[in-house]
């Protein structure tokens, strides 16, 4: 399997003959405001563009999989180029009416811890808490998945979590090959974080049995935890051969 990280959440699955784009966020540095006026410094968002080489990877896109509906997760350049294409869109139960009424193709729906076919494999809808206490509440549904394709190494796609029961549950009984977590450690200028503390993240990767990708991070301003922040940690608890923090744009074999 190959993975490419665009940016925050948005990625490329390669798997054979299928392309799945996850999460699209495609559209210029700074078309969406700050997040943050005091917590964090001001900037308007993305607070970088998209990678150089973004554009030659969506010419094979042959699906897409949706977790939530933030717009660091899918944008208003995602949802054309979703729309433009009529790229077969996957997503939550709970989310497949609004894409529609956006004018996406709606090939597929998940249900929570449910396996349903999904490209001669399966996939199966994990629940994501996004946010410490109070705050998770109006974040709203979140979707993780699982995901097991034929001749390929099985992926948990987290998505914006923190670490519930439920993520330790995938990760200790359905052991997958390849665990993706948001390690931006966001904040809003009020509540609890909304995405892992530094703790969590560490806690995720010591309990991954295998390979885990880092991402969510660097790409909107209110995610203070840094490349480097997770790359001395994973020195530090000798993760080198576990772990991967990848630039936007860079492409990852995995197996």
């Amino acid at each position: 399997m190959r993975i490419q990280h665009i940016r925050n959440a948005t990625m490329i699955i390669e798997a054979d003959d299928k392309v799945i784009l996850v999460d699209p966020m495609l559209g210029a540095k700074g078309f969406m405001p700050t997040l943050t006026l005091f917590r964090f410094k001001p900037k308007r968002n993305p607070i970088v563009g998209p990678p150089d080489n973004m554009e030659a990877s969506l010419m094979w896109v042959t699906h897409c999989l949706i977790t939530h509906l933030h717009p660091d997760h899918l944008d208003p350049e995602g949802e054309r180029f979703l729309r433009e294409k009529q790229i077969p869109v996957i997503c939550s139960v709970k989310d497949a009416k609004t894409l529609e009424k956006k004018g996406l193709h709606v090939s597929q729906t998940v249900d929570y811890w449910k396996r349903s076919e999904f490209l001669g494999g399966q996939i199966e809808g994990i629940p994501a808490r996004h946010g410490y206490g109070f705050v998770a509440k109006p974040m709203g549904n979140v979707m993780g998945f699982y995901i097991e394709l034929p001749n390929q190494p099985s992926i948990y796609l987290s998505s914006d979590t923190i670490y519930t029961p439920d993520v330790e549950k995938v990760l200790t009984d359905y052991q997958p090959a390849i665990s993706v977590v948001a390690c931006g450690s966001a904040q809003l200028d009020i509540f609890q974080p909304l995405l892992m503390s530094m703790e969590d993240i560490l806690k995720f990767t010591r309990t991954a049995p295998k390979t885990v990708i880092m991402n969510h991070v660097e790409a909107v301003n209110h995610c203070p935890t840094t490349r480097e922040d997770l790359r001395k940690a994973i020195t530090a608890n000798g993760w080198e051969d576990k772990a991967l923090v990848p630039e936007d744009g860079e492409w990852m074999e995995v197996s």
